[in-house]
């Protein structure tokens, strides 16, 4: 994947419609698909939803410690977007097509097959600063639009992108993997989603994977024959 940088020194909006500057419309086009997601969750009728659940969520117990990789998701995902546009302004764009894809397909789902989950606790064993930032998240993101997890999709994204670049740091890039993985877990362990909602989302990815680097899957297939 060839690595081009952008000068953006003397950018200005009206750059935006050249050549060199184009990527930054993807800023606005992931804006608009998180304000649909908002709606879709703010609009869909908790009771006209499917409820999603795995006899293992009846296993897995609530840990409010997850919450800390559950909301520094975050800043990897800001992170992420912001190196690439900066340093690798085509790698940017799979990145951003990846998240443009999947948010489409996934706020689909949500409007024709609407879910919910009934896993998050009427009471919390414990009183700390965790399970103060639980409730908050449980205030702000409704039990609602569940299926397929979108916490999972985006960091099964961040994932992909960073594996794909050979001059990242080994190291880094391995911590981006097992922290990704972590906030997976932090999802169901923090009663935010079924395990149904990580398969589905895994699913998605590999879809998207597909749709997207579908060219960098063939040179290396082509290399390993």
């Amino acid at each position: 994947m060839e690595r081009l940088k952008a000068d953006y020194k003397n950018f200005t909006f009206k750059k935006m419609f050249t050549k060199e500057f184009s990527h930054v419309w993807y800023l606005f086009v992931i804006a608009t698909h998180f304000l649909s997601y908002i709606l879709t969750e703010k609009l869909i009728i908790p009771d006209n939803c499917y409820v999603v659940h795995s006899r293992l969520d009846d296993i897995i117990p609530f840990c409010e410690y997850f919450i800390v990789p559950y909301i520094l998701w975050y800043v990897l995902l800001f992170f992420t977007g912001i190196y690439f546009m900066f340093y690798d302004v085509n790698s940017f764009k799979k990145f951003m097509n990846f998240l443009i894809i999947s948010q489409v397909i996934a706020t689909i789902i949500f409007i024709v097959f609407p879910t919910r989950q009934d896993l998050r606790p009427d009471e919390f064993l414990r009183d700390n600063i965790f399970v103060d930032m639980v409730k908050n998240i449980y205030v702000a993101d409704t039990n609602t639009n569940v299926c397929p997890s979108m916490h999972v999709v985006y960091s099964i994204a961040i994932i992909s992108i960073w594996l794909k670049q050979k001059n990242a740091n080994i190291y880094w890039r391995w911590f981006v993997v097992v922290f990704s993985i972590i906030i997976c877990l932090s999802t169901v362990f923090l009663k935010q989603h079924s395990v149904i909602d990580i398969y589905v989302a895994v699913a998605l990815c590999v879809l998207v994977e597909i749709m997207v680097y579908r060219k960098y899957w063939i040179k290396k297939f082509k290399k390993i024959k």
